[in-house]
């Protein structure tokens, strides 16, 4: 007998509470526009030479610190699936910061 099955996914969790709702928002921007951010201010700060290598380390740094969200939020089942900002954001909202999912 044939023992594949697939997995059911567990949806995106929902935020209730305003102060959740911020939080996400808060990650999930700064997810999508710290390295542009940096990328900026470094560009008028220093110079467009330091601004390249910047937007290339930013993007490097972001790029960790969104697996690394990814990893401690989302369950290992569902890791090898694609994940937007704002789900990430969610995820870690709910299961780390706001604790919403144990009720």
């Amino acid at each position: 007998m044939n023992n594949d099955f697939i997995n059911v996914l567990e949806s995106t969790p929902k935020l209730h509470s305003n102060k959740c709702k911020i939080i996400s928002i808060i990650i999930r921007l700064f997810l999508k526009f710290s390295i542009y951010i940096t990328t900026i201010l470094s560009w008028y700060i220093y110079g467009f030479f330091i601004a390249f290598f910047v937007l290339i380390l930013s993007f490097l740094v972001i790029g960790i610190i969104r697996s690394k969200l990814r990893n401690i939020a989302i369950p290992a089942s569902q890791q090898e699936y694609q994940y937007s900002d704002k789900e990430i954001a969610d995820w870690f909202t709910a299961k780390e910061i706001c604790l919403e999912m144990k009720e």
